[in-house]
């Protein structure tokens, strides 16, 4: 009898367990199986034109908590049944510089109740360039893409791609807008910088079509963005039209090497960007996104990819000024002429609503016939078959926490940071710089209270941030202070700079040493006050860099400048002496240049850039380990 009840027990397991398999999705390498096919074919058979025009409709909406009975919920379910859309990019809210990062559970649970509102599963995609840890805490933390540059490893890009596919399936994320495959050869770039792996058309190749790799595996769809190259340009095209002035010559040798890797490496989408390109159209209002010159010529017919095609966002300036006017929003004809351009996406539009009814009504009255969009539908449904969006749309809520940030996931984060760190300016004087006596390593922190007392003058400390409010530098911060427990740390923003001169002048004066961490990286929109004038620049702004200069002239010589963004800060400042170069903001990439600063780690990395009048491409000056504890300064016979 018992032994009956053990296998009664044992089959209702088996069939629970059978039907878990059958209702969450079970990630695999992308892949695009026979089943799949005949799904998407089944699929577009059976849909209106409605579902299929909504299918190509792609917004934005953030990721928050949500009761399902709130009207914000309902809201939001009504728009994904009301216009079948195809698919939701996910975000977290923002105001200004501060990022409202949710959750993994929250937006694993989000995904979950939006599929369930949905006739036909919806395809989550998202803007996770450097990983799940850029909108949501827990993730793991990778720095920005050109610090893959300086570290030039395959392996690690490949990695990146791998990890971050781990963690978005996790939460219900199938497609990341992702790898960057823009060449930045334009140092006063505002947008991209940082977000590239390099000038080098080549190495920019090789690391997009080793993270394409590393995606695929892991199960995730990524893109190649933004074609056909952003990275000449000094335009940041959230606010205005940007110029790719190069020849024919200049586009094929520089800006369109990367795509053709990522076309070659199977990458599943491109994403155009919103840019004139004078060698191709002559045209000044046939921006890219609307341009078939660019997406069915050049990309589609030149290039051969036939994969899916996706605008930039559809709100940026740079397009929406074609369409808006002063109190007449874009009526969807963005929409509109995007797709007969050629695209299959229409990313966030400015109004949902809008580009519906446009592309709707120029399919029902013929200006786009109606087999132009079976051909995007389709594509947009083999990709959620190649995911496995056709057998399970769900995902299981308890793996959250087996899945995302796992230990050695995070390790490979910190190793990559380590890895990018690249010292361009060394006059000997200054590094390594040294733990204070009795700070045996770096995790020794001694009492938990009380410990930093009064600002010691052995280290100065001066974090330069877009908003001192923010969490850039508290990290860095905290690196230093397990490490010298009495750092004198100053943060400092444009708008107290003037007013705090003489405070930071003198604090650098009575140190021995000084560092100064200049977190100046790409952000949408972002603008810097220049001489008066509010410009779109990766700068510092006139009063901080008058700061650093005043400081420079008294104090280079015992001055270690850390670049923890764009590594173009130092053509600002001849003066630099010792400069180094983390890439990224990330607290990665703050741990790291503490550590590279106290020799705990060897410096290898290379320039992905040149750096005008500074260093050229590939160069970087080799350290090895030179940490120790005890003692003032690295060279204490040049005090």
């Amino acid at each position: 009898m018992l032994k009956r009840i053990l296998i009664i027990l044992l089959l209702a397991a088996t069939v629970a367990a059978a039907k878990d398999k059958d209702r969450f999705q079970q990630v695999r390498p992308v892949q695009l199986d026979r089943d799949g096919e005949k799904w998407a074919q089944k699929t577009l058979k059976k849909m209106s034109v409605e579902q299929k025009v909504g299918q190509m409709i792609m917004p934005l909406k953030p990721a928050d908590f949500m009761n399902v009975n709130s009207p914000e919920f309902l809201k939001l379910r009504d728009l994904v049944q009301k216009y079948h859309l195809g698919g939701i990019t996910l975000t977290v809210k923002a105001e200004g510089p501060f990022l409202y990062k949710n959750y993994p559970y929250e937006a694993a649970a989000w995904t979950n109740a939006l599929q369930a509102a949905s006739d036909i599963p919806l395809i989550f995609t998202a803007d996770f360039e450097r990983g799940l840890s850029m909108r949501l805490n827990g993730g793991t933390v990778f720095p920005h893409a050109m610090a893959f540059g300086a570290a030039h490893s395959k392996a690690d890009a490949e990695a990146f791609g791998r990890i971050t596919a781990l963690e978005s399936r996790a939460i219900g994320v199938h497609w990341n807008f992702f790898p960057d495959s823009d060449v930045n050869s334009n140092p006063a770039n505002p947008i991209i910088n940082t977000r590239s792996f390099g000038e080098d058309p080549t190495l920019v190749g090789d690391l997009t079509a080793a993270y394409i790799h590393g995606s695929h595996e892991g199960g995730m769809l990524a893109t190649a963005k933004h074609f056909p190259g952003h990275g000449d340009t000094s335009t940041d095209t959230h606010l205005s039209m940007a110029r790719v002035e190069g020849n024919a010559a200049h586009l094929e040798s520089i800006e369109l090497p990367p795509f053709r890797r990522a076309i070659d490496a199977g990458v599943d989408a491109v994403m155009i960007g919103h840019m004139q390109i004078p060698a191709l159209e002559s045209d000044p209002n046939k921006v890219a996104t609307i341009d078939s010159v660019v997406v069915e010529g050049l990309l589609r017919q030149k290039l051969g990819f036939q994969g899916i095609v996706v605008t930039d966002a559809l709100d940026m300036n740079a397009l929406n000024r074609l369409f808006a006017k002063p109190g007449q929003p874009d009526s969807g004809r963005s929409t509109v002429e995007s797709v007969k351009a050629g695209a299959d996406i229409a990313l966030q539009p400015t109004s949902v609503e809008a580009a519906y009814n446009a592309l709707l009504a120029a399919v029902k009255s013929g200006e786009i016939p109606e087999s132009r969009i079976d051909a995007s539908v389709i594509k947009i449904l083999r990709a959620k078959a190649s995911v496995g969006l056709d057998k399970a749309r769900f995902i299981d809520l308890e793996k959250v926490d087996e899945l995302v940030g796992k230990p050695d996931s995070m390790a490979v984060g910190q190793q990559v940071a380590d890895r990018a760190v690249t010292l361009v300016r060394d006059n000997g004087k200054v590094l390594p710089l040294k733990r204070s006596a009795g700070i045996a390593g770096t995790n020794s922190t001694g009492l938990t209270y009380g410990q930093v007392g009064a600002a010691g003058t052995r280290l100065f400390a001066l974090v330069l941030t877009d908003d001192m409010r923010t969490d850039y530098g508290r990290e860095f911060a905290r690196e230093l202070r397990t490490r010298v427990p009495d750092v004198n740390v100053t943060f400092v923003d444009s708008r107290v700079a003037g007013a705090m001169t003489e405070q930071v002048l003198a604090a650098a004066d009575a140190a021995q040493s000084v560092v100064i961490a200049a977190y100046v990286t790409p952000s949408a929109g972002k603008m810097v006050n220049i001489n008066g004038q509010m410009v779109a620049a990766l700068s510092l702004d006139t009063a901080t860099a008058g700061l650093v200069k005043s400081l420079l002239q008294r104090d280079a010589a015992k001055t270690a400048v850390v670049a923890m963004g764009s590594p173009y800060l130092a053509q600002d400042f001849p003066e630099i002496q010792t400069y180094l170069c983390a890439f990224s903001n990330a607290t990665v990439s703050e741990t790291g240049a503490v550590k590279a600063l106290f020799g705990e780690i060897p410096i290898r990395g290379k320039l992905p850039v040149s750096i005008p009048n500074i260093a050229a491409r590939g160069f970087g000056i080799d350290r090895e380990l030179q940490a120790s504890a005890g003692g003032t300064n690295a060279n204490p016979s040049d005090q």
